[in-house]
């Protein structure tokens, strides 16, 4: 049903009895996690590695919860390598613009 993200992850990690709770999440990791990587391209643009590792690091454990697994391996090698790292960026926005329309759609089908 979905490409990146897994509704299985999604209800494991925050459970299937409180979908208010799950929306929230679901929202927060978008408006947080998602949106810090979305922005890479202006640190690139600056070779601020410092910044594009922080917010990699920082968005693994969120790609987790949402199952997107490639994604938070494609993170790791975004870590691992720095400065050789912009063609990958490339590959994760274009994940990130599926990641969010999933979850779009998924916090649609939650009531």
């Amino acid at each position: 049903m979905y490409q990146l993200i897994s509704e299985q992850s999604i209800y494991q990690y925050f459970g299937d009895d409180d979908p208010e709770m799950t929306r929230e999440m679901i929202q927060i990791i978008l408006d947080t996690n998602i949106k810090d990587l979305k922005e890479l391209e202006v640190f690139y643009g600056e070779n601020d590695y410092v910044t594009i590792k922080k917010r990699c690091h920082k968005a693994k454990p969120s790609m987790s919860y949402i199952g997107a697994l490639k994604t938070r391996k494609l993170l790791e090698e975004i870590e691992a390598n720095l400065e050789n790292s912009e063609e990958l960026n490339q590959t994760l926005q274009l994940q990130l613009d599926v990641i969010i329309s999933e979850l779009n759609k998924f916090l649609t089908t939650i009531n």
